[in-house]
């Protein structure tokens, strides 16, 4: 029977090699036969330590380690914090595929410009909207399309109590639209449909009602119970309607919160700022957010210093469903924090040190993922890596653009990211590009006029990009200049010799009857006795009677000439094979 250890999410190689008796330079020797430099005190996730044990043919099984949640579910949190207290407003996520007409959707009811100052007119982040429709209010956030920034939307809707989903009347539904449902249900939360761009001439409302039949969300005018609405958002047309069941599917739900209780809510993104430092965007659960207060937020805590609406303007408190920006927080909080307010800064200080800790123990980051072990171990073939430093300017932004350039690996090229941050391209983030041979890439972030002229100086490249599609190109075609080419071998014809004219050191001229396809001149043979192969040639010349010709089909007769790097006595009736190779560049 197998002997069972339990160890947490990440453990180091020192302590593996502990619980399972064995010098710990045996395991970073397992290691090392994989491709990795390991050190005794290098972490490796749970998955990582099961495939060492595996390969070093131990019986051992390892468990995993139940530790506390440091975060709660967010359904969880949902109803805990709706059970009681008072009316609140509704916090609804714009979600969909890309250029179906989100932010428009949103600009028009917000009257901002949002779309105008994102990059390419894409969505790059979260962006968090109050907004007032007749005597209430309702929060907003406009989320990416962009197949990249799936973790975004993901985020999103756990933040979310209902959905929108806006699908183009003229396009349908797409993968996006499919990505926002399934996150939507994940979530739990109520979904709501907004087909967009009916003014258009080319709009089928009709069409987009069956692709949302075929995913089963049955619409009411079908005989469902999803709300749908039809809008446009360059003309406005519905878009009061759809504000006014936004608010009575959410009234459906009873939202609540209390406000006589410490703040509580959730970071939705997080930057650096110059001037300011630390800069999260947080929308509050529970409680009223004032400036002034103690919060904790995950490894980090912060005295809020500067209390704001999305739109920047200073406010002094924040209650239920509010979207605010923060800044004062020590170090910068993670995406999807949950923070809370405390009475005092030694219990904040206490709690994320704690919390920190937690974090760390259980291989919040680790130094080797399982995912890159299994390619190295399966792989017959040393991989090509090319090396990426990322720099972002919010993480969410961070995680989407990693999480989409991981997922271009494959066994024969892969990016390896040898640093990545938040902030604006460094001297340090220079050097290490320079001392490990990698490409700077910036995504909405500031090069100075000294760091270009480092990397200049270095041989260093620092690409910057707006748009995160674009970004992504550029890696793909880097990383298709490093799969190997393959070659291709095309079987062209056969010749039965039947008469030898010359046999030299380094040539054999014969002829005989092409029986099959055809010869070329420049094309390789192997050449036959029975079953045997005694060489493999170029042919060098072809000849046709008294002309030199370029290629001879099949029932013909002529004579070849072979260059051989060594003599080799071919005989009548040896069976002549003649192949081409090909170069073929791959793609990723």
């Amino acid at each position: 029977m197998s002997r069972i250890i339990e160890i947490d999410d990440a453990v180091t190689v020192g302590k593996l090699a502990e619980l399972i008796d064995l010098p710990v330079t045996q395991i970073i020797g397992e290691l090392f036969k994989s491709g990795i430099l390991a050190t005794v005190n290098e972490r490796i996730d749970f998955d990582t330590a099961s495939i060492v044990i595996g390969e070093l043919g131990l019986d051992i099984e390892l468990k995993k380690r139940e530790i506390d949640k440091v975060l709660p579910d967010s359904r969880e949190r949902k109803k805990t914090l709706g059970s009681k207290g008072d009316a609140r407003p509704p916090v609804v996520a714009i979600m969909g595929h890309v250029d179906h007409g989100k932010t428009s959707l949103l600009d028009y009811i917000c009257s901002s410009s949002t779309a105008k100052h994102e990059a390419g007119g894409i969505t790059q982040h979260i962006s968090a909207y109050k907004i007032d429709h007749g005597k209430r209010s309702i929060t907003f956030l406009d989320t990416p399309g962009h197949e990249a920034f799936s973790a975004i939307r993901e985020h999103a809707a756990k933040l979310t109590d209902l959905v929108v989903i806006v699908v183009a009347a003229d396009d349908g539904v797409k993968p996006q639209t499919l990505e926002a449902i399934r996150f939507a249900n994940q979530a739990g939360v109520k979904l709501v449909v907004a087909i967009n761009k009916i003014d258009k001439p080319e709009a089928d409302t009709n069409r987009v009602l069956q692709q949302l039949a075929d995913q089963n969300i049955l619409v009411e005018s079908w005989g469902g119970d999803t709300v749908c609405v039809e809008v446009s958002a360059k003309t406005g047309k519905g878009v009061s309607d759809l504000l006014d069941m936004i608010l009575l599917v959410s009234d459906v739900e009873e939202l609540k919160a209390e406000t006589n209780v410490p703040a509580t809510g959730l970071i939705i993104e997080a930057h650096l700022e110059k001037g300011r430092g630390p800069v999260a965007i947080a929308l509050v659960e529970a409680g009223n957010l004032k400036k002034g207060d103690y919060i904790v937020a995950g490894g980090t805590y912060a005295r809020v210093r500067n209390l704001e609406n999305t739109l920047g303007g200073a406010i002094d408190e924040a209650g239920p469903s509010t979207p605010v920006i923060i800044t004062g927080f020590k170090e910068m909080p993670e995406f999807g924090d949950v923070f809370n307010s405390v009475k005092t800064e030694k219990e904040a200080r206490n709690s994320a040190q704690t919390t920190a800790k937690i974090r760390q123990e259980s291989g919040h980051s680790l130094n080797i993922s399982s995912s890159e072990l299994i390619r190295i171990i399966d792989r017959k073939n040393e991989v090509n890596e090319f090396n990426v430093i990322i720099k972002a300017d919010v993480q969410g932004s961070l995680t989407s653009v990693i999480d989409s350039i991981k997922s271009l690996d494959t066994p024969l090229v892969a990016v390896k990211v040898v640093g990545s941050g938040i902030g604006s391209i460094t001297e340090r983030d220079e050097h290490l590009a320079s001392t490990s041979n990698s490409v700077i890439y910036g995504f909405n972030v500031d090069v100075s006029t000294n760091i270009r002229q480092l990397a200049i100086r270095d041989g260093v490249s620092v690409r910057t990009y707006k748009i995160i599609y674009e970004l992504i190109d550029d890696i793909k075609k880097e990383m298709t200049e490093l799969i190997p080419p393959e070659i291709v071998k095309e079987d062209i014809g056969r010749l039965l010799v039947r008469g030898i004219f010359k046999i030299a050191k380094d040539e054999v001229i014969c002829g005989g009857e092409v029986t099959k396809g055809k010869v070329l001149t420049g094309c390789r043979a192997k050449i036959f006795r029975g079953e045997d192969e005694i060489a493999d040639v170029e042919v060098t010349k072809v000849q046709q009677g008294p002309q030199q010709v370029k290629e001879v089909q099949s029932g013909n007769m002529c004579g070849i000439s072979l260059s051989t790097e060594s003599r080799v006595e071919v005989q009548e009736d040896d069976r002549i094979e003649f192949y081409t190779l090909e170069v073929v560049k791959k793609e990723l």
